[in-house]
Parts: C-alpha cells; structure tokens; sequence
C-alpha cells in the first residue's frame, strides 16, 4: 500500500492508502477525490483527470508521452508545467507519499 495526497484548489487535501500496479486516476476514482471525473476512463481520450503533479514527485515520474502531453491541449483548466493525466500514471512502491494538485475544473 502506499499514500497519496491530493490537494484541492482552495488546499484541503485528502489522503489516500492505495495499491500500486494500477494508474493515479483509478485510485483517485475508487477513493471518490473529488476533483478527478475521468469521463473516458482512463483510454486517454479526455483531459478530465488533469492533476499537477508536485515538483518533487513529478522527477520521479517518466516522462509524459507525446499522446498524453497531446490531450493536456483539451483540459479545462490551465496547464502547468507538472501537469499530467492521472490515467497515465503508473503507481509503484516509490511513489509512497506522492503529492498532487487537483485543477479549479475538469469541465
């Protein structure tokens, strides 16, 4: 199991305990964060599990692929530099205490 932290916009968070071998969206879902809707489901054919991933953690994460950074073009709220979709993060035992922002919107 590992934890992860979400915080929102206005910097309430939630922590999760999760576990690894599946994608940051699919636990925030099973977990009901608010602020990730994931409406494809994780086939990365929308931007509504867009998170900025904090700047520790997002050194840790491969890169984003060109089809991920693609869709960022479509998310609802502003993209950052750590931006990611949360369906294209693989959770690993390294990524125990992992920090993300969730966006103003996902609509």
């Amino acid at each position: 199991m590992i934890r992860i932290r979400f915080i929102a916009t206005d910097q309430s968070h939630q922590e999760i305990e999760t576990s690894t071998d599946q994608s940051l969206m699919k636990a925030a879902v099973d977990a009901n964060v608010k602020g990730i809707e994931a409406d494809c489901g994780g086939t990365l054919t929308c931007a509504t599990c867009h998170v900025m991933v904090d700047a520790f953690w997002s050194a840790k994460l491969p890169p984003a692929s060109s089809d991920e950074r693609d869709m960022l073009d479509f998310a609802a709220s502003p993209v950052q530099p750590t931006s990611r979709l949360s369906c294209q993060i693989r959770l690993t035992p390294e990524l125990d205490g992992l920090v993300v922002h969730l966006p103003a919107s996902q609509h």
